[in-house]
């Protein structure tokens, strides 16, 4: 078995899955100052059963790209020890704000969500900035630090689409109205995020330049734009007959978004293959001894089931629409 290339695989599905998944609350979060104390309180129950369990598989990507590719995990949390700070301070202020705004009353609770609001952004932009930095190989000047704050702008839409339309599927009523439009205000954000960052990352890459750029080898690629574009429309179309009243396809929107998230990261995935430092470290060369891999991956295969399981359980119970005062 080629060890490194499972641990890729499964450091890759972990972190896909973390930035699905946290990304719709964290873009709920985002969307709190739009709605009224009444929404509020229903877009805090969509997201309260879910949210907590959601950052496991953070935990889960972080851990196998320590105990994996530990050369990896010394260079990428050393290049991004500041905005890593950030992201957790956003994590935690997230975590009190929205334990807090269940006690507190009148004013004190507006503050807390809109602490909720800023430590969403703050973690969301956080690692939207990281992303920039890694793809860039933490090359120094302003502008790959510009180039990273574009792709920390652009993951904060993405979020925003993301959670925009999770509440699509998860309220019904005004909020849902509310939030047919915020979908269609996070599309076009993405839609221009996507093309933005799209067109710069080949150039300040020169390894993703050469990938997506040596025709006609790479015209299969095009299929992912295609492929990301016809999602985008999904979400657009899905929105109009749900605001026309057809009924039964409120997760159309929420599953389009999805498919934007793994088509971009599939992408994402072909530009840096096989690099786990971009131009750096391969993922072989960053790989821990094949001993230390057999015993972690064994680990791995007992505690994956358990965390899907789980998952898939908590979504399964608090299933359908959500409502008003469960964590008031």
């Amino acid at each position: 078995m080629d060890l490194p290339l499972i641990f890729m695989v499964l450091m890759g599905v972990s972190v896909l899955a973390y930035v699905v998944l946290d990304g719709y609350d964290l873009g709920v979060g985002m969307l709190m100052p739009a709605a009224t104390p009444a929404e509020q309180s229903v877009m805090v129950s969509s997201i309260g059963p879910f949210w907590d369990a959601n950052e496991t598989w953070l935990v889960l990507g972080i851990g196998i790209l320590l105990v994996a590719f530990p050369k990896a995990h010394g260079v990428v949390l050393g290049e991004l020890y500041l905005p890593v700070v950030a992201m957790l301070v956003g994590l935690m202020l997230r975590g009190v704000a929205f334990e807090f705004r269940m006690k507190a009353q009148g004013w004190h609770r507006e503050l807390w969500n809109w602490l909720f609001w800023a430590g969403s952004f703050l973690a969301s932009f956080s690692q939207g900035f990281m992303l920039g930095r890694y793809v860039t190989g933490f090359e120094d000047g302003i502008g790959y630090l510009f180039f990273a704050g574009v792709v920390g702008a652009s993951v904060c839409g993405g979020y925003v689409l993301l959670g925009a339309t999770w509440l699509v599927y998860k309220t019904e009523g005004p909020l849902q109205a509310k939030a047919l439009t915020w979908s269609r205000w996070g599309l076009a954000w993405v839609a221009l995020a996507v093309a933005l960052v799209s067109l710069a990352t080949p150039l300040v890459s020169e390894t993703v330049r050469a990938k997506w750029f040596d025709f006609p080898r790479t015209l299969a690629l095009m299929l992912l734009p295609a492929a990301c574009t016809a999602a985008g429309a999904w979400v657009w179309l899905a929105s109009g007959k749900i605001r026309r009243g057809t009924a039964g396809i409120d997760i159309q929107p929420f599953a389009a978004a999805v498919a934007i998230f793994v088509i971009a990261f599939l992408g994402l995935a072909y530009s840096l293959f096989p690099f786990v430092v971009i131009d750096r470290l391969t993922i072989w060369e960053a790989a821990a001894h094949p001993s230390s891999l057999k015993v972690v991956l064994a680990g791995a295969l007992v505690v994956l089931p358990f965390i899907v399981g789980y998952t898939a359980v908590a979504y399964y119970i608090f299933r359908g629409k959500a409502r008003g005062g469960l964590y008031d």
